[in-house]
């Protein structure tokens, strides 16, 4: 979530929670494995990332939920800058994800 903006209201303030409470974020966006690689790296805004949060994958793909099935992709780092995906090494290029950046 955003800081808000110096002088920001108490209005804005309380829109930002209700959103909050309404399963709205800004901490999402959607992330496409590498082909012909092992890793995929995903930057993060730097008011949304830290070392101590996680990302929840979610597959929009038929490729991408078998990578999930298959056993063969896993988070191996977080950074304060975003996360890393470990994943098979092959020429699928629609090995799609949702994610949402949690914690911290």
């Amino acid at each position: 979530m955003r800081e808000p903006a110096v002088g920001a209201s108490i209005r804005d303030i309380v829109f930002a929670v209700q959103q909050l409470v309404r399963g709205r974020s800004n901490a999402t966006g959607t992330v496409t494995l590498a082909a012909n690689q092992a890793t995929t790296t995903v930057t993060l805004d730097l008011r949304l990332s830290n070392e101590n949060g996680f990302p929840l994958l979610t597959p929009t793909t038929a490729n991408a939920a078998a990578e999930i099935g298959n056993g063969t992709m896993y988070i191996s780092s977080v950074t304060r800058t975003g996360f890393v995906i470990t994943h098979a090494n092959n020429v699928q290029t629609d090995r799609t994800y949702h994610y949402e950046f949690r914690g911290g």
